[in-house]
């Protein structure tokens, strides 16, 4: 498996892992970065185009885990004034810092979870933001206390994928994933 930035090139390896089902068949990693009274007037089209326009930005807008050919995951970074969302969250605090990256999202292929991809995302964008030049990763998943959770509700990842990752506590939320699970500020320096 390699992992790419996102490019126009990886557009259709891109396209074929969101329209496979779920949410992100409808998201297009695009909750976090419309605010939402744009949110609420947007069609899964408009996000898609979005998306589509966004992998041919400097900084790519996510990550894509490819194997063979395909893409099997996805990984959502950027710096956190992209994510017009968050600038205005009533249950994300937002912490102090310059040069605060953000992952907002992950995308792992059916057939390829519970094989690594999503930590191996992770550790990607790590390194993405930090050849980027961003100072702190931040990220805000949900915690689980070891419970199986929905693909719905872990796509901004679990408290344990990050911890193994070497991301620490620095804030609670008041934000609730699926089944009323709260979700968590963590931070890792770069």
């Amino acid at each position: 498996m390699r992992i790419v930035p996102a490019s126009p090139a990886l557009w259709p390896a891109v396209a074929e892992l969101f329209s496979a089902g779920g949410d992100p068949r409808w998201c297009w990693c695009q909750f976090w970065r419309k605010p939402g009274s744009n949110w609420t007037n947007t069609t899964a089209d408009d996000n898609r185009a979005n998306l589509q326009a966004q992998v041919g930005l400097d900084p790519a807008p996510g990550l894509v885990a490819l194997r063979d050919g395909r893409a099997v995951g996805w990984v959502g970074l950027g710096p956190r004034e992209g994510f017009g969302r968050l600038a205005r969250s009533r249950t994300i605090p937002q912490l102090p810092g310059d040069g605060v990256w953000v992952v907002n999202c992950f995308v792992v292929a059916r057939t390829a979870r519970r094989t690594g991809v999503a930590s191996a995302l992770l550790a990607a964008a790590v390194a993405y933001a930090r050849e980027q030049g961003a100072r702190t990763l931040e990220c805000y998943p949900v915690e689980t206390g070891g419970a199986r959770i929905s693909p719905a509700s872990a796509y901004m990842g679990t408290a344990a994928l990050f911890e193994r990752a070497g991301f620490r506590l620095a804030s609670a939320t008041t934000s609730k994933a699926g089944g009323g699970l709260s979700r968590v500020v963590v931070r890792r320096e770069l």
